[in-house]
C-alpha cells in the first residue's frame, strides 16, 4: 500500500472510531437525560400521541388528556373550574416545556416509569397503545379553594401572595396556592403560535403569574420568625413560657446607634413583661434581646433545625432555600473574607429582618413542627401513583425530616404562647368558635422608612395551626403585594388571619 492510500485509510479509521465513540456516548450515557429533557421535542411529541395519565385531587382529575383530531391525537386539558387554582402545582404541558407535577412526574404520566413496565407489557400483548399512569396529589380541594379564593378576594386583581397548608403529623401538603395564577389550557394548545403568544404574555407580566410563590419566593418573614427566636430561647434554657422577659419601648442593640421600637404598642413598654404578653403583642424589643442573648450560632442552629438553609421538597422542582445567614461578607477595603453576624445584626434576625428570608412553605413547616410536638415531617405532594386503570402502584409514606426540631416540652410551651396570641392578641382574626387555634402575625418592613412615612408597603404574614391540642392543619399566609389595600391596613392579622382561618375551617370542615 503506497503512502497516500495508507494515510487516507488511517484517517478514515479514526473517523470511524470517533463516530462509534460518539454513538456509544449518546445511546448509553446521555440517552436517559435526553429523554427526560423537556426541551426534547421528539419525546414531547411522542407523549402527545398517546393518552397521558391524570393528575388527581380527591376523586377529581385536575389534569387529563382528551382525544383530538390532529397530528398529536391527544390534547392536555385542565378542568376550567380549577385550572388557575391548581396551576402552580400541576404546572402545564407544552411542546418542549413542562413545569410542576407535569414535569416532576413525567415518567409516570407518560407510562415510561419502571413501575408501569407490566402494564406496558400487557398493553403490548393486547396490541393496544400504552397509557400513562395517574398521579394522586395530597391536596385537599376545599382547602385549596379557600386558599386561592382568599388571596384573590383579599388582595384584589393587582395583588400577589401565597398560602401553604400542611398536615403536621405526616407532612402532606393540603394546600399550595399562588396568586396571581394562569390558565394552563392556554399554554397546552396544539396551535403553537397561540401557545407561544400566551406564554410570552404571561412571561412579560410584572406580577409573574407563572411563578409558584409558595416555594420560589422568599421574603423577610417579619414577626412570624419570632416563633424561631422563642424556640431558640426556650431550647437553650434562657426563658420559659411562664417567665418574665426583657422588653421596653425601644432597644439599642450592642455596637449600634440604631434603636428598635414596637410600632406604638404600649403593652411592650415596661422593662419586663410576661412571655405571653411579648408574643401576644409581638414586641420587637423582646425578641431582638432574646436573639442577642441566644447568640448567632444557636439562632442559626435553631433555624436550620426547622429547615432553613436546606432543600426538602422532592415532588416539585425549583424550590429555593430559606435563609438564616451563615456569615457576612467583609468588603475588600476592610480585609475581605467573611465574619460571623454581629450582635446588632443578630438582634435584627430575631424579629425576622436583616438577611433572614423565608418561603411560605418554610414558615408552614416551622408552624407544623411546633404543632407536631417538635417533630418536623418532610413535606410531600404525591400521595399515590396508579395505573391507568386506577390500580395503586405506590403510596407515599410520611418521612421524618427532623425528629427534634424542638423538644416536645418546648413545642408545648410555644403552643401555649401562640394560643394566647389568638385568644388575647394580634392573631385574633384567626379564631374559630369552639376550636383552640394557635397563631402568630407578621408584618415585615421593606427598607428603613415605614409605610406611613412614605416607605414601601410591608410584607404581611400569618401562621397558625388547629386544633392546638392535636393539630390537623398548619397554615402559612404570605402577602407580597396588596396595592388595592391602604398602606396602613397591610398587616398580617388583618389580611392573612381571615385567609388562614378559612383554610383551617375547610380542613376541619367547620
Amino acid at each position: 500500500m503506497n503512502k497516500p492510500i495508507r494515510a487516507v485509510s488511517i484517517f478514515c479509521m479514526f473517523l470511524f472510531l470517533a463516530l462509534m465513540a460518539n454513538v456509544t456516548y449518546v445511546q448509553f450515557v446521555k440517552s436517559g437525560s435526553y429523554n427526560k429533557d423537556p426541551r426534547n421535542a421528539r419525546v414531547a411529541e411522542a407523549s402527545y400521541s398517546r393518552e397521558r395519565g391524570q393528575i388527581i385531587v380527591g376523586d377529581e382529575p385536575v389534569a387529563t388528556s382528551k382525544p383530538v383530531d390532529d397530528r398529536y391525537k391527544y390534547l392536555r386539558v385542565y378542568p376550567e373550574a380549577g385550572a388557575r387554582m391548581f396551576a402552580p402545582v400541576t404546572g402545564y404541558l407544552q411542546l418542549g416545556s413542562q413545569t410542576g407535577i407535569e414535569r416532576s412526574q413525567n415518567a409516570v404520566l407518560t407510562g415510561e416509569d419502571p413501575q408501569l413496565f407490566v402494564t406496558r407489557l400487557v398493553d403490548l400483548l393486547k396490541g393496544e397503545t400504552a397509557q400513562g399512569g395517574n398521579v394522586v396529589l395530597t391536596l385537599d380541594a376545599a382547602a385549596q379553594k379557600a386558599a386561592f379564593e382568599g388571596l384573590r378576594d383579599t388582595l384584589g386583581p393587582r395583588g400577589e401572595g401565597s398560602v401553604v397548608a400542611i398536615q403536621p403529623k405526616t407532612g402532606r401538603i393540603l394546600a399550595m396556592a399562588s396568586y396571581p395564577s394562569y390558565d394552563p389550557n392556554e399554554l397546552a394548545s396544539h396551535d403553537s403560535a397561540k401557545a407561544s403568544a400566551a406564554y410570552q404574555q404571561l412571561d412579560a407580566d410584572e406580577r409573574e403569574p407563572l411563578l409558584n410563590r409558595a416555594i420560589r419566593t422568599r421574603l423577610f418573614p417579619g414577626s412570624t420568625f419570632k416563633l424561631v427566636t422563642a424556640a431558640a430561647a426556650i431550647e437553650n434554657g434562657k426563658f420559659h413560657a411562664g417567665d418574665q422577659v426583657p422588653a421596653g419601648a425601644t432597644y439599642q442593640p450592642p455596637g449600634t446607634s440604631h434603636r428598635i421600637a414596637n410600632d406604638g404598642r404600649s403593652q411592650c413598654s415596661p422593662a419586663k413583661i410576661s412571655f405571653a404578653t411579648a408574643m401576644e403583642w409581638s414586641c420587637n424589643t423582646t425578641f431582638a434581646q432574646l436573639a442577642v442573648d441566644v447568640g448567632p450560632d444557636k439562632m442559626r442552629a435553631q433555624a436550620e433545625a426547622f429547615g432553613f438553609n436546606s432543600d426538602y421538597l422532592r415532588d416539585l422542582q425549583g424550590q429555593v432555600q430559606s435563609v438564616y445567614p451563615a456569615d457576612v461578607e467583609v468588603p475588600e477595603s476592610e480585609g475581605g473574607g467573611t465574619r460571623e453576624l454581629s450582635l446588632a445584626e443578630t438582634a435584627q434576625t430575631g424579629i425576622g429582618q436583616n438577611t433572614v428570608q423565608a418561603t411560605p412553605l418554610q414558615m408552614a413547616m416551622v408552624t407544623a413542627a411546633i404543632a407536631n410536638q417538635g417533630t418536623l415531617m418532610r413535606p410531600y405532594l404525591v400521595e399515590k401513583v396508579q395505573t391507568a386503570g386506577f390500580n395503586v402502584l405506590r403510596t407515599s409514606e410520611p418521612e421524618v425530616f427532623n425528629e427534634h426540631a424542638v423538644s416536645a416540652q418546648t413545642a408545648g410551651e410555644l403552643t401555649q404562647l401562640l394560643e394566647a396570641t389568638v385568644d388575647n392578641g394580634t392573631a385574633s382574626p384567626a379564631a374559630i368558635p369552639g376550636v383552640k387555634v394557635a397563631g402568630k402575625t407578621g408584618t415585615a418592613q421593606r427598607g428603613d422608612s415605614l409605610c406611613s412615612a412614605g416607605g414601601k408597603p410591608p410584607y404581611a404574614w400569618f401562621v397558625s395551626f388547629a386544633p392546638a391540642e392535636d393539630a390537623e392543619v398548619a397554615v402559612a399566609v404570605m402577602i407580597e403585594e396588596a396595592p388595592d389595600v391602604a398602606c396602613g391596613e397591610i398587616a398580617g392579622g388583618q389580611l392573612g388571619g381571615p385567609i388562614a382561618k378559612a383554610v383551617m375551617e375547610a380542613v376541619l370542615k367547620k
